[in-house]
């Protein structure tokens, strides 16, 4: 059993919750963001502004989705070379095979893959080509083996939770605002969990309310103690930065959450809110406009006859009401002293 344990520690391969569960998922994220999302804004760009070359670059950034996030997996895993670059034809077989679940598939079988590729790893005089056949090999067969059953779970999943936010659009729209929100701020991706779970539609429109409600909730009440440094940081960036002041005093979390649990059944109800762009754009919120844009770029390709009304509902849904509630509730927080001077200030 040490012999085991000694070879696993040598070859890095590290059973633990914080590395598949965050590490890995984030990572997952990242790949996803810098293939088919960011693919997806570069082609509405270009569909707009009639730049067939700017249309012809996002399609091709959007087709390599699969190894994008299989590739940052293996990264976070901090896979040997060979093993890293073999997972990209473990990614494209995994998100292909996977469907509509894609990136669910591609995020378990990339870890299967990459894990057992390490172990593999520079055990043979012909390191060169054991380790990406076995990887590959590897990786393809649990593909086609568990992908097609992986995405279809995941995506019935993510219908289910959309289905019952169209029947229930209050109830649902506090849910999945909420609680995508709450996994925003998290040191978990609540990017990948809607890219995973297809989450689009009003439930889609739910969760970007809540991402928004977390971040520029943060971001405007902590402004006195992070002024325009913080301001930015979060409002664009991530809410993740007040974790260890959550940490420290989890009440600074109510505010933002309550606000989120506000603008969900707002966006459901009120505006008919939609996110039909990219999944992974459900759960982004404002990091580099992100939500807003997946929204738009749902309007755009859904042909949707953009109102002043629409326009209306993103920017109170997605800035103005998080950023008024959160203020509102944070100053009440803070005349019963569970808000104290610096709890919010970024380190």
């Amino acid at each position: 059993m040490n012999q085991v344990k000694e070879f696993m520690k040598r070859k890095n391969v590290v059973f633990s919750a914080h590395r598949y569960g965050v590490d890995a998922m984030a990572a997952m994220a990242q790949g996803l963001f810098a293939s088919l999302l960011i693919g997806t804004i570069i082609s509405t760009v270009g569909k707009q502004c009639n730049i067939p070359f700017l249309v012809e670059v996002g399609s091709y950034a959007g087709s390599v989705a699969g190894p994008a996030m299989a590739v940052s997996i293996g990264y976070a895993l901090q896979a040997p070379q060979l093993v890293l670059f073999s997972l990209i034809a473990v990614g494209a077989a995994a998100n292909t095979l996977g469907g509509a679940g894609g990136p669910l598939a591609v995020y378990i079988i990339a870890i299967l893959a990459c894990e057992i590729g390490k172990l593999i790893s520079k055990e043979t005089k012909i390191d060169i080509l054991v380790t990406p056949a076995v990887t590959i090999l590897v990786g393809a067969g649990f593909a086609k083996l568990l992908a097609p059953s992986i995405g279809a779970a995941a995506s019935s999943f993510g219908n289910i939770i959309m289905w019952a936010t169209e029947l229930q659009p209050f109830f649902m729209g506090v849910i999945v605002s909420v609680v995508v929100g709450i996994a925003l701020t998290l040191p978990i991706s609540s990017a990948a969990i809607c890219a995973a779970l297809g989450l689009t539609g009003l439930a889609g429109g739910a969760a970007v309310a809540g991402c928004c409600a977390q971040m520029i909730g943060f971001a405007v009440m902590s402004y006195k103690e992070n002024k325009i440094g913080g301001l930015v940081s979060q409002g664009l960036g991530t809410s993740m930065l007040q974790m260890p002041n959550i940490i420290k005093n989890p009440r600074v979390w109510i505010a933002p959450t309550l606000a989120s649990a506000i603008t969900g059944p707002i966006a459901t109800c009120v505006f008919h809110l939609e996110n039909n762009g990219p999944a992974v754009s459900s759960g982004m919120g404002t990091c580099g406009l992100v939500g807003p844009i997946g929204v738009y770029t749902g309007w755009i390709d859904s042909a949707h006859a953009i109102t002043g009304m629409d326009w209306l509902g993103m920017a109170l849904v997605c800035i103005v009401l998080p950023a008024i509630l959160s203020y509102v509730f944070c100053e009440m927080e803070r005349k019963l002293g569970w808000i104290k001077e610096n709890d919010l200030k970024l380190q």
